[in-house]
């Protein structure tokens, strides 16, 4: 990366202000050992989920609702996020950001257990969006899972795309920069998909299912 360019990626990530409700939700991500997105991706996320006008959304990897608030932000009033995580600290602290922010009960669906279980339960092409923030060696499923579970026209945030600017380096070939390239991989060539990879964060790779 050119000093320019790396000069305006820091200047577009240190742009978010965010308000006391995400400062205390980063606060209880860092007591729980959660590494929250950070907040270049959390304003990119409410906008996403605005712009893509989303009533149905699941989130993949509550942590301590960091990006749950940030969603729920860009979602209209009568959407419902469906957000799993395995460990119910995790969820505990997620509800709490979700009520500081204001969000009713009903908005949000928070399931405990691993994805790889509830996924499968979740319906067929009944969501507008879904965001995949968790164990990086299981993203070709989820990838997988997410594709099925999208609404023609549905969108598809994957966190973390570029593995701390590994991915590109194909010298590198770290378990979890492997699976990401896959994963990117698996997305340009799925036929039902368009996709564009964004430097935003660690990278925020995006598609819309046909």
């Amino acid at each position: 990366m050119s000093a320019d360019k790396s000069t305006s990626w820091s200047y577009t990530e240190g742009l978010p202000s965010e308000d006391e409700v995400l400062l205390r939700a980063r606060e209880r991500s860092h007591e729980l050992g959660v590494a929250p997105v950070s907040p270049g991706v959390g304003a990119a996320l409410t906008v996403l989920a605005a712009a893509s006008k989303a009533q149905t959304a699941v989130e993949i990897g509550t942590g301590a609702g960091v990006s749950g608030v940030c969603l729920l932000r860009g979602l209209s009033k009568n959407s419902v996020l469906t957000t799993i995580d395995v460990d119910v600290e995790h969820l505990k602290a997620a509800r709490e950001a979700f009520a500081e922010a204001g969000s009713p009960a009903n908005r949000t669906r928070t399931i405990s257990g691993r994805a790889a279980d509830v996924l499968p339960r979740l319906t067929d092409a009944a969501y507008d969006l879904v965001f995949i923030d968790g164990d990086k060696q299981s993203f070709p499923s989820y990838l997988e899972q997410a594709v099925r579970l999208l609404k023609a026209g549905g969108l598809l945030i994957i966190n973390d795309a570029l593995d701390k600017d590994r991915v590109s380096d194909p010298a590198i070939r770290e378990t979890s920069t492997v699976t990401l390239r896959q994963v990117g991989k698996a997305v340009r060539e799925n036929e039902n998909l368009f996709s564009s990879l964004l430097p935003t964060g660690d990278g925020l790779l995006l598609a819309v299912k046909r």
